[in-house]
């Protein structure tokens, strides 16, 4: 995060008064997030039982996809709009949620499921307080 972090303090503008610390949190969790769905994914083409595991396949791509993009939008702080980013927010913070409780079924049988809905919901979370913090 100490890039992160550095990047947002070298901003050349005012960053319109956003929790800087909370804004560097949420950036890293969905890099994280985007890693480690993608990985989980392929973890899950590794199985030996993959025609069982689509769902979730499909679920941790579309998740790594939203992640993804949604650290893009945070990074980018020029000509920033409220409502694309609460909105890529809440659409961040849903598709976690559903990863979470897809790969949260089968973290039983499959560890790397265990270690990707922990991820997913740390970034559900990041991103919530982020979007409590947006006026």
């Amino acid at each position: 995060m100490t890039h992160i972090s550095s990047m947002l303090d070298t901003y050349p503008k005012d960053l319109g008064g956003i929790d800087t610390e909370k804004l560097a949190e949420c950036i890293a969790a969905c890099f994280e997030c985007t890693q480690t769905c993608t990985a989980c994914a392929d973890a899950c083409l590794g199985e030996d039982m993959v025609a069982d595991l689509t769902k979730c396949i499909r679920t941790n791509l579309d998740c790594s996809d939203i992640c993804a993009a949604t650290g893009n939008v945070l990074s980018r702080r020029t000509g920033y709009d409220a409502n694309i980013t609460k909105a890529i927010l809440q659409a961040c913070a849903a598709a976690c949620a559903s990863c979470a409780d897809e790969c949260g079924q089968h973290a039983d049988m499959h560890e790397h499921c265990g270690v990707c809905a922990e991820a997913c919901r740390r970034c559900e979370q990041a991103c919530n307080e982020l979007l409590a913090t947006l006026s």
